[in-house]
């Protein structure tokens, strides 16, 4: 549900995230306002699969770092066209479900 959830965000805003994603990382103070909004995804990601994974809070927030990168870049791909919603959602849900496992 995570991953169905974040690609379709992307899929609802077009490519209007990614632009205002790219337009803020255009000066440093507006980068920073870029950089807490990908932090709150991790947030949130870390605090929904926290309760599934029985990785350490460090490790589990790092590999969320690295699901978010994901996430940006498979709805980036799905709004360029090089994959549907549900091949984006499929292919970031198996990488969530991956990345939570206890192997370190």
């Amino acid at each position: 549900m995570l991953a169905t959830a974040y690609i379709h965000c992307s899929a609802d805003t077009s490519a209007e995230w990614h632009a205002i994603g790219a337009a803020l990382a255009g000066s440093e103070e507006m980068g920073l306002v870029h950089q807490g909004l990908i932090d709150g995804y991790v947030r949130l990601f870390v605090s929904v699969l926290a309760p599934h994974s029985a990785l350490s809070s460090e490790v589990l927030e790092r590999r969320c770092v690295g699901l978010v990168g994901a996430g940006e870049a498979l709805s980036s791909a799905m709004v360029r066209g090089n994959c549907s919603e549900s091949e984006a959602a499929a292919t970031l849900a198996a990488l969530i479900k991956n990345g939570v496992s206890a192997c370190v």
